[in-house]
């Protein structure tokens, strides 16, 4: 049986979905998330291709089709000079953009389903309603979305300081922009009946409500410390997925709702295991403040003590402590990205294992600044999979490891979360690392991490600190391995 045109694109559309299925079970794992990521391609592609035909060709005039061809033009060619230009470690910035316009998109499908009902007059009172909600809702966490992606990515960028801004009555300021919002609906409902599903005041209405959740997003997002943005860009992506499905909603589309909801709940998911993982409420996240309650203010360690109180030690005598270990444990962070060392590091560990030596990597759920960032960077080094540890995994094991190499990490390793009650980070689990034989810390500076905290390790009589650019300094340690001298 030959398949009709006007069937098609429905057919498209199961197929895409169940190729976006796959590409989360794929991406699920490290060996198969390659395939994950064509699965996800292939699926994008055929939905947009059935997108083009659900059009009423008969309205496409020259005008149409010139914005309709030249935004899918200028869209591709953008992603695709983004996607061959970012670096691996502005990928949390690059993501957290992309949220804001799957939020900002969100928005502006709402205002147009508003302006122009096309058709949506002739429901009963009852679709109508359903209707008017299904805009409210879908403008309300797009604007959300948007400003809270945008701050999310000042933050990650460094153009906002990764600080909390914890406004007098912060929390009552939320609760008062949620229900303002769902007081405002009820006379946006009953002015948009009285009007045939459009009316002018119901749009300054939703106007205003739009720029309640814009505020609201703002002032989420600028409440939650920079340490702990790798939950926030998890949270902001099911936010994005939800903005997605409401778009979904107002434009019937189904493959929006499937999409949108797969994203939803996986974003909201991974946030959930996340603040587990950080023994943090999700309740936080949302409504602003994540990882500022203390009991005081915590101690400055820092403030006392300086580089010249700790250990210092050299390419050298590191190169000579990885030789008789038996076991060593890598911890990468931030830094490691930043220096774009995670090759090298890949390198040295090899080198390791060539000896008998026993090599693993520790990873933080927080780690970076973005979920998974570290695994990604190690998968791109050729990690083998198998010596990556989540901290539950290998946390027992730290007391009966030789070394332990923290490259570019700081508040994932902090003994004042376990110490120090007055601490913002009191509470998290953090890698213990301080409990091995020897540590040693790779890092530029005695500069804080991004929690804004100081850290006891640093001053530990088991723990060295080598400062340098990191990827400067493990090439070092790869010279002393190999009898070069220096450069």
């Amino acid at each position: 049986m030959i398949l009709e045109a006007q069937s098609l694109p429905t057919v498209l559309y199961v197929v895409a979905a169940v190729l976006f299925i796959l590409s989360l079970g794929g991406l699920a794992n490290q060996e198969t998330a390659r395939r994950g990521n064509i699965y996800g391609i292939v699926g994008m592609v055929l939905a947009i291709g059935a997108t083009f035909l659900l059009g009423d060709f008969e309205l496409w005039n020259g005008t149409a089709m010139t914005l309709i061809y030249g935004s899918v033009a200028i869209g591709g060619a953008i992603g695709a000079v983004l996607a061959a230009r970012v670096a691996m470690t502005a990928m949390p910035e690059l993501v957290a953009i992309l949220h804001s316009f799957v939020g900002l998109a969100a928005v502006f499908v709402g205002w147009s389903s508003y302006l122009h009902p096309h058709g949506t007059e002739t429901l009963s009172r009852a679709a109508q309603t359903v209707h008017l909600i299904e805009i409210w809702i879908g403008v309300f966490i797009g604007a959300i979305t948007f400003t809270g992606s945008v701050v999310a990515w000042a933050k990650l960028n460094g153009k906002v300081s990764g600080k909390p801004l914890l406004l007098p009555n912060r929390h009552m300021i939320n609760l008062a922009a949620v229900v303002g919002s769902l007081i405002l609906v009820f006379p946006f409902i009953e002015m948009s009946h009285g009007a045939g599903g459009f009316s002018y005041f119901g749009f300054l209405l939703l106007l205003a409500m739009s720029g309640v959740a814009f505020g609201l997003g703002w002032h989420l997002v600028m409440a939650i410390g920079g340490a702990d943005m790798p939950v926030v860009v998890s949270l902001l992506n099911s936010y994005s997925g939800w903005a997605a499905a409401a778009a979904g909603f107002m434009l019937s589309n189904d493959l929006l709702i499937v999409t949108g909801a797969l994203v939803g709940s996986s974003g909201a998911i991974l946030s959930y295991i996340m603040c587990n993982a950080m023994n943090r409420s999700i309740w936080n996240v949302v409504f602003g403040g994540f990882g500022t309650d203390g009991g005081g203010e915590p101690a400055q360690v820092g403030e006392a003590k300086s580089a010249d109180d700790c250990n210092h030690t050299t390419a050298e005598e590191v190169a000579k402590a990885a030789k008789n270990a038996k076991s060593i444990v890598i911890v990468p962070g931030y830094g490691m990205a930043v220096a774009r060392a995670q090759h090298l590091v890949k390198e040295f560990s090899g080198q390791m294992r060539k000896k008998g030596i026993t090599v693993r990597y520790a990873i933080h759920p927080v780690a970076g600044r973005l979920p998974g960032h570290m695994n990604v960077l190690l998968a791109e080094a050729g990690v083998p999979y198998d010596t990556v540890l989540e901290m539950e995994e290998i946390n027992d094991d730290l007391p009966e490891t030789d070394l332990v190499l923290v490259i570019g990490a700081n508040d994932i390793v902090n003994p004042g979360a376990e110490t120090d009650p007055s601490s913002p980070i009191y509470g998290m689990p953090v890698l213990q690392v301080w409990k091995s034989t020897k540590v040693v810390v790779f890092k530029r500076s005695m500069r804080m991490g991004y929690a804004g905290v100081a850290n006891e390790l640093f001053f530990n009589e088991n723990t060295d600190m080598l400062f340098g650019d990191a990827k400067d300094t493990v090439q070092a340690i790869l010279n002393a391995l190999s009898g070069k001298a220096a450069a």
